[in-house]
């Protein structure tokens, strides 16, 4: 899944086909759970009421934890294609990040477009009962800043703008509908930390529901 602005009311909804990247600003304020972290009960054990010297209680610390995670901001990706409909929210850390919700659905965007050109309203119906899910859960988490983007489906059908615009309408969600291009661009920086930096070349391929994407590279 790629890292797929408007500021102000709602993740942005006007949705549009470009081959640059967007970003959109989400609501504010919106009632929802505190994300959470695991990380909480590590560190030395207690026993009763008493602690080991110079530690603090388990509750102390996870608390803690909690605090220091809910205050890092909340980034959001979705990757509408062919077949499935993918969300990832994650909190960014001193490296890399840390995934605190996640959400997948099989939807079949994309089921009789060669033979029709045009998404059918069965699967459109589909797609817009999942991305209310993941409206949902930008809401929950507070999500600061989102990239949200449709693939090839989207692309060939005769009807893909319209439906990006009843998605923005109905979800709140403003979909990109990005090129093949950068579909390959956001497969290499996805993938671009599991790769051999011993290896001088690599060949990357994002095999998906309507399209597959090839990346040749020289790693030096």
């Amino acid at each position: 899944m790629g890292d797929k602005a408007a500021h102000g009311g709602k993740w942005h909804a006007g949705g549009r086909r470009q081959a640059g990247r967007r970003q959109a600003g989400l609501r504010h304020g919106d009632p929802g759970s505190t994300p959470h972290s695991g990380s909480g009960q590590s560190g030395s054990t207690q026993s009763g009421s008493a602690t080991r010297h110079g530690s603090q209680p388990r509750s102390t610390r996870a608390s803690h934890s909690a605090s220091h995670t809910a205050s890092r901001p909340a980034f959001a990706a979705v990757d509408l294609g062919t077949n499935n409909c993918r969300l990832l929210i994650a909190q960014p850390l001193d490296h890399g990040f840390h995934v605190i919700d996640a959400f997948s659905r099989i939807v079949r965007l994309g089921e009789g477009l060669a033979a029709r050109g045009a998404l059918s309203e069965a699967a459109m119906d589909r797609t817009i009962s999942a991305l209310r899910v993941c409206a949902g859960k930008m809401r929950r988490r507070r999500v600061e800043r989102a990239r949200c983007i449709a693939t090839d489906a989207c692309r060939r059908a005769a009807n893909g703008d319209e439906f990006i615009e009843r998605v923005a309408r109905e979800t709140g969600i403003g979909l990109d509908i990005i090129s093949p291009r950068e579909e390959a661009q956001l497969v290499l920086a996805g993938s671009q930390p599991l790769l051999d930096p011993d290896m001088p070349w690599a060949l990357l391929f994002d095999i998906g529901g309507g399209s597959t994407e090839l990346v040749w590279m020289r790693l030096d």
